[in-house]
């Protein structure tokens, strides 16, 4: 199931005729009125036409106006398949505009939305979850679902979603993280991102190494992630193929050694190599994380002694084309190198 390509075609006996549009003002007042209509076809057009109409953000702000989310609000409890697919596929579009953040939280919709999250219709949980990622990109629509209590929902769901969902919801937890951690945290949210760490699909490994940063932020999460030995994987990516998995399993690894908990699992893992090797990656981003790394595992006594050995190469680094690193590079040398 977790490989199935999501489908964006109708189902065969669907007629996806649209509903003629009104002329002027009169157009969305009357589409709002037939989102409410006792006949399935009248509804289903309704939103086949709103979908279009709504992808030009003018008309948004007036949809909201006329009463629209309340009426969306109310498909996404409908008995027919393809009118709750096409309701999220219209909320995700006025997700997209800020007006619209605002009335997910102005008209409740989130909680309402989240039910999605275990639709029979792949499409169906796939707009859900667009919408909530778009939603959570704000900091006030990223604290509404986490205070709508959805993080651990979502982390359970990482277990046995579609690949291309799995990617939706590492992001909404990634907003999600940054505005509270505990809730992922008690709801096993170290351990699921650990187990992503192995996943096939580049995209997936590196979101995951992404979110095991986020949640290691805080004192807990470090401890959290060296519980669960999340390390020793996040080692193993730094010799991935993929550029942003590596970015971000370098980034993992800095966060969690700061403590010296983390510093010597990180040492026994055999992190330093493969950081120092990383340290002339062709991409900045992986140059600076491996840097910010090699920094923290120089505080240990043992790192220290290894990364003498390497000082002139990273010195190198300080005449870096990105100020970024070189900055970097300048504080790892003087920790390396520092005697008391």
């Amino acid at each position: 199931m977790a490989k199935t390509v999501i489908s964006q075609k109708l189902p065969p006996d669907i007629d996806p005729t649209k509903a003629p549009l009104a002329y002027g003002d009169r157009a969305l007042p009357r589409l709002n009125r037939e989102l409410n209509d006792k006949e399935l076809i009248t509804r289903q057009r309704a939103l086949m036409t709103l979908c279009d109409y709504l992808h030009d953000p003018e008309h948004i702000a007036e949809a909201l106006r006329v009463g629209v989310a309340e009426s969306l609000k109310k498909l996404l409890s409908d008995k027919d398949p393809t009118v709750r697919h096409k309701t999220t596929e219209v909320l995700y579009v006025i997700a997209t505009h800020n007006k619209g953040r605002d009335a997910f939280l102005d008209y409740g919709i989130i909680v309402p939305l989240s039910k999605l999250f275990d639709d029979s219709v792949d499409l169906a949980r796939k707009n859900a979850h667009m919408a909530m990622e778009m939603m959570s990109e704000i900091p006030y629509g990223a604290a509404g679902v986490v205070e709508a209590q959805l993080v651990p929902k979502l982390v359970g769901k990482l277990r046995d979603e579609l690949n291309e969902i799995k990617e939706l919801i590492l992001d909404t937890l990634h907003f999600c993280l940054r505005v509270e951690t505990m809730h992922a945290l008690v709801a096993g949210a170290m351990e699921v991102f650990t187990e992503l760490l192995g996943h096939n699909q580049a995209i997936i490994r590196a979101k995951a190494a992404r979110d095991i940063m986020d949640l290691s932020v805080p004192l807990d999460g470090k401890n959290k992630a060296c519980e669960v030995k999340a390390l020793p994987p996040l080692v193993g990516l730094l010799k991935d193929g993929d550029t942003y998995v590596r970015s971000m399993a370098a980034g993992a690894i800095a966060t969690i050694t700061i403590t010296t908990q983390g510093k010597y699992l990180a040492l026994e893992a055999g992190a330093i190599p493969h950081l120092v090797e990383l340290v002339e990656d062709k991409n900045s981003e992986v140059r600076l994380n491996s840097l910010k790394a090699l920094t923290t595992l120089s505080e240990a006594p043992e790192g220290r002694k290894e990364l003498l050995n390497h000082v002139d190469l990273i010195k190198k680094r300080m005449e870096d084309e990105s100020e970024a690193v070189v900055k970097a590079a300048t504080i790892a040398v003087r920790v390396i190198t520092w005697k008391p």
